[in-house]
């Protein structure tokens, strides 16, 4: 387990979130999982193919984590009614952030289409993937790559899904 949040635990303290003892409730276990066969993690701007498409890796929804987010962020919600939509889209952004860290990204320029399908329960496998849906070249050294984004549970089905356009380099 590991602190996903941007500020990590420490960052938390330090802008005055108290933790009760509690650890962070964006901990939340990862497994690394390898891309799709025959996908490749995008490379630069000219080596990406539109129609690619790229494993983010996968998370489960963790019950503890569930019921600390639950109270720290979303008063009302209860964890019976499964992960709140902020959580979802914490989980999104954690699978997100940990794939594309090696990618040439620049800039992520927006994210767009948001879209919320279902709250899956404590224990919940989720998937995540990404589909290159355009490219455009912008001057010598750098393009806008627009991709769909999609978090899928174990039986497949759409979770939660957003497009992102994001500058990478040539």
């Amino acid at each position: 387990m590991a602190c996903v949040c941007p500020a990590g635990k420490a960052g938390a303290r330090k802008a005055g979130l108290d933790l009760g003892g509690r650890r962070c409730p964006f901990s939340i276990p990862t497994q690394p999982q390898s891309p799709a066969t025959g996908a490749r993690v995008p490379a630069r701007f000219d080596d990406i193919d539109i129609g690619q498409v790229v494993s983010l890796g996968a998370c489960t929804v963790d019950a503890a984590a569930l019921e600390a987010f639950c109270a720290d962020f979303t008063p009302g919600w209860t964890p019976d009614r499964g992960a709140p939509d902020a959580m979802i889209y914490a989980l999104w952004a954690k699978l997100d952030a940990a794939a594309g860290a090696a990618w040439p990204q620049t800039k992520r320029l927006g994210v767009d289409a948001l879209r919320w399908l279902r709250n899956p329960p404590p224990g919940e496998l989720l998937r995540g993937r990404m589909t290159i849906m355009a490219k455009d070249p912008v001057g010598e050294g750098k393009g806008i790559v627009i991709a769909q984004h999609d978090l899928l549970d174990e039986a497949g089905r759409l979770v939660f899904s957003c497009l992102t356009r994001s500058v990478f380099s040539r």
